[in-house]
């Protein structure tokens, strides 16, 4: 099994960015941070990297669940959703599977939490 699921669209990347916001939001999911890779890349490295965003996303109710299950899961927090473009007019949105992530931890209750922000996730990933 993968450790994550994606889907390639053929649109713009900074396009690509603002549907998949749009897309998390609507499942509950508010995007807390914002890391460009490529610009953190050209800053620290001087090193020159393809458009690559990594957008940690948060559904709050979720996380409430999760931190009541393990208080220690703020670790594996937020969700990671990338999105990358893979040539001009092509991106790929990747998403980590929460399921593998938080199976690291044997805990039932957390493990149903995954699925749910699995499904969610999956929903607005297939809705692209």
């Amino acid at each position: 099994m993968s450790y994550y699921f994606s889907k390639n669209l053929a649109m713009p990347f900074a396009e690509a960015v603002d549907l998949v916001t749009r897309k998390l939001a609507g499942k509950g999911f508010a995007v807390l941070t914002r890391i460009d890779v490529q610009e953190t890349m050209r800053a620290k490295l001087g090193e020159e990297f393809r458009p690559y965003v990594v957008l940690g996303a948060c559904n709050a109710h979720f996380a409430w669940r999760a931190l009541q299950a393990e208080d220690k899961i703020g670790a594996l927090l937020p969700c990671n959703v990338i999105v990358t473009e893979l040539a001009a007019g092509q991106v790929e949105i990747a998403v980590a599977d929460p399921v593998i992530a938080m199976g690291v931890i044997a805990n039932p209750k957390l493990a149903a939490v995954a699925q749910g922000v699995r499904e969610l996730l999956q929903e607005a990933i297939r809705e692209l």
